[in-house]
């Protein structure tokens, strides 16, 4: 394929990119006597096009916006019969306006300082603190890809911290009321770790096993029933078994949560907040555990949990004092 590119390179050299002294030492460092070469040493002849891209002659972005409306409306919306831990939800206004639509948490209160880092921090304690407050646990992620990513690494983590008399353990039960996509992608991780999932009734799950490392189930689970799992939980705990819980944020405004029950770790989707189901995409996760000074200990801590805040500095008298570090702040202190 022949590719005339001056005035790429024009354009190149003039705005966004080095001069042609600088493109010739970069080309000569890689072995190529100009663009066209270092293409054709990239990309194979086999898979480059012939002719010229047949193109439509170029528009301006109303004219564009115009035409893209008129084909989005072709699109058909249909019900989502989905379920499995995607549900058709809808979002407050109080909520959309004053929260995910409200200026003062992306845009800048001074021109010279953007404070989208600290509004984006205030938002993920916010997460946090919500999915501690709901799910009766002591530590909070800031999210991840989907709940079967959140199920995984739930997995993965207490993999890795068996006790001592867990040390030869590799089986992982999970319950057969597990969303399948869960099941899925546990089955891709346990096998280059060499754990072996045991699925089945979870009512008859045997704890005492010594080669059992750790347990999931699902509640609510993918048929919409609720269960107290305490007394499974407890049974896992005297027999050194971790327990995960995969639970709905929205249910546990409403029952029991997995903490109460006695859980190691919780996961889940936080997609029941509103979040379109984007057929079937994924979803911000959540990942929940108790603090590891405070795992298997019945005895409360000595010292209280520490609370952390973004201490911003002084922008406006830094400003006076036309200081150029006026940005500079410390984040997180306790």
């Amino acid at each position: 394929m022949s590719i005339d590119l001056s005035r790429r390179e024009r354009f190149a050299s003039r705005h966004i990119g080095p001069d042609r002294s600088q493109t010739s030492d970069m080309l000569a460092a890689v072995g190529a006597s100009s663009l066209d070469d270092l293409i054709a040493q990239t990309i194979p002849a086999s898979i480059r096009l012939k002719q010229e891209l047949n193109l439509p002659p170029a528009t301006d972005e109303a004219l564009f916006l115009s035409e893209f409306k008129t084909l989005a409306q072709k699109n058909k919306i249909f019900r989502s019969f989905i379920g499995m831990g995607y549900y058709e939800t809808i979002t407050p206004k109080v909520i959309l306006r004053n929260i995910l639509e409200n200026p003062g948490w992306y845009t800048a209160y001074t021109p010279y300082q953007a404070e989208i880092a600290q509004g984006r921090l205030e938002m993920l304690i916010n997460f946090q603190t919500m999915v501690m407050d709901l799910t009766g646990m002591e530590i909070a992620n800031a999210s991840l890809l989907d709940e079967a990513t959140a199920a995984a690494e739930a997995m993965t983590m207490l993999h890795a911290s068996r006790p001592n008399s867990k040390k030869n353990a590799h089986r992982f039960f999970v319950s057969d009321t597990v969303f399948p996509q869960t099941l899925a992608l546990l089955h891709t991780r346990a096998t280059p770790l060499g754990i072996e999932l045991v699925t089945g009734d979870a009512t008859a799950v045997d704890v005492t096993d010594p080669s059992l490392f750790a347990l999931l189930v699902q509640n609510p689970d993918q048929y919409g029933h609720v269960r107290d799992l305490s007394p499974l939980l407890a049974a896992a705990r005297e027999h050194s078994v971790f327990s995960v819980v995969a639970t709905d944020l929205l249910a546990c405004v409403m029952v029991k949560s997995p903490g109460e029950m006695g859980a190691d770790v919780v996961v889940g989707t936080s997609q029941r907040f509103g979040v379109p189901m984007g057929f079937g995409g994924p979803h911000a996760a959540f990942f929940a555990t108790k603090d590891a000074s405070s795992a298997y200990r019945s005895t409360p801590k000595a010292n209280p949990p520490t609370a952390w805040r973004c201490r911003p500095a002084s922008s406006t008298s830094a400003a006076k004092k036309r200081r150029p570090t006026s940005a500079r702040r410390r984040c997180c202190s306790p």
